[in-house]
């Protein structure tokens, strides 16, 4: 089989490599990849961003998909051969505080698949049983696919916000995260604007108003004029920072109404600003990283019954074989969630 593998600690990098099909152990089981979603943390990779200094290259990407079990171990017990999982990728380690706690999305030890392991960016991967979840039969392959970004999101929005049945909500970022947010905050009543820059007016603003957002271009328009026609002149009663970029919580601070909510859910590195403001007007800054159990099982009943819009949102385009196109086009603003068909690399 071939796996996308990244090989050196540069931009770019990626080669497909040759490999053997691995073992699954006892309590592992052997998935067929039949498609993955290209994410904004296999972007960085790509980039090869300071967080991923820790990679042991060279390393097969990739966590976001969905698959067939072709093989169990002798421990695995809740999953057989032919059933279609998807995988939660970040593993806690089960005895730190966190883990025993119930936060096991936070675990001080925790090891994430196409990072600190090998990935799913080939033909097959291994899995331990505790890490899968089970696919509705009538759900299609390739919307199962964005199963893992929109747990990020309904953890973002159902858990962590306040958002509620007209409220008004912004969401800064109109990357894969951000669209995802947008749709699961629609899907609780919120009013939703969508936030972009320049560089997402070609392809990411237009995608969110397909699917039927309100949007802004924070460097061409006049964003007080559009927030406060938005919001009445109130401020919205919860913002999303989707961004990554240190200026998406600056424009949450000054979108945001006072005794509103901001959730980061974008990890935006070093920023400075005055926080005196944010004590004044009593803002409830809460943080939101990736997702757990309840929250995939959220995110499957939603693409499920269709309230996330997979055929709007997902871009088929790009080939696994010639996956640089895709990766320059993600950073570019080119496309928003690119999906590759992984069979290509079992041909």
């Amino acid at each position: 089989m071939k796996g996308l593998t990244k090989t050196r600690r540069e931009h770019g990098s990626m080669e497909l490599r040759e490999y053997e099909v691995p073992e699954p152990g006892p309590d592992e089981a052997l998935v067929e990849v039949d498609y993955a979603g290209l994410c904004g943390s296999d972007a960085g990779i790509y980039e090869f961003e300071s967080a991923f200094e820790r990679m042991d290259l060279p390393t097969v990407i990739g966590h976001e998909y969905t698959g067939r079990v072709v093989e169990t171990g002798d421990l695995v017990t809740e999953f057989s051969v032919g059933d279609r999982v998807v995988e939660q990728p970040i593993r806690g380690c089960g005895t730190c505080y966190q883990c025993k706690s119930g936060n096991e999305n936070v675990c001080q030890n925790a090891v994430i698949t196409g990072v600190d392991h090998d990935g799913a960016f080939a033909g097959y991967t291994t899995v331990p049983e505790s890490a899968l979840h089970a696919v509705p039969d009538d759900l299609e392959p390739r919307r199962a696919a964005i199963v893992e970004p929109t747990s990020i999101a309904t953890r973002a929005v159902i858990h962590n916000s306040v958002v509620r049945p007209a409220d008004r909500v912004l969401v800064a970022g109109p990357g894969p995260i951000g669209l995802l947010t947008a749709q699961v905050a629609d899907a609780q009543g919120g009013d939703v604007l969508v936030a972009g820059v320049a560089q997402d007016a070609d392809y990411r603003l237009p995608l969110a108003e397909e699917l039927g957002f309100e949007t802004v271009d924070v460097e061409t328009e006049d964003t007080d004029e559009v927030f406060d026609e938005q919001t009445d002149g109130i401020g919205f009663d919860v913002v999303f920072d989707t961004t990554g970029h240190p200026s998406g919580l600056q424009l949450s601070v000054d979108a945001v109404r006072k005794g509103g909510q901001i959730v980061l859910v974008g990890q935006t590195g070093e920023t400075t600003m005055p926080y005196s403001p944010l004590v004044r007007s009593e803002i409830d800054l809460q943080c939101s990283y990736a997702s757990m159990w309840e929250d995939f099982e959220r995110a499957l009943r939603l693409l499920d019954d269709g309230t996330i819009d997979f055929e709007t949102f997902v871009d088929t385009r790009f080939s696994i074989l010639d996956a640089d196109e895709a990766f320059e086009a993600f950073l570019s603003g080119e496309t928003c969630k690119a999906i590759f068909d992984v069979s290509e690399c079992r041909d």
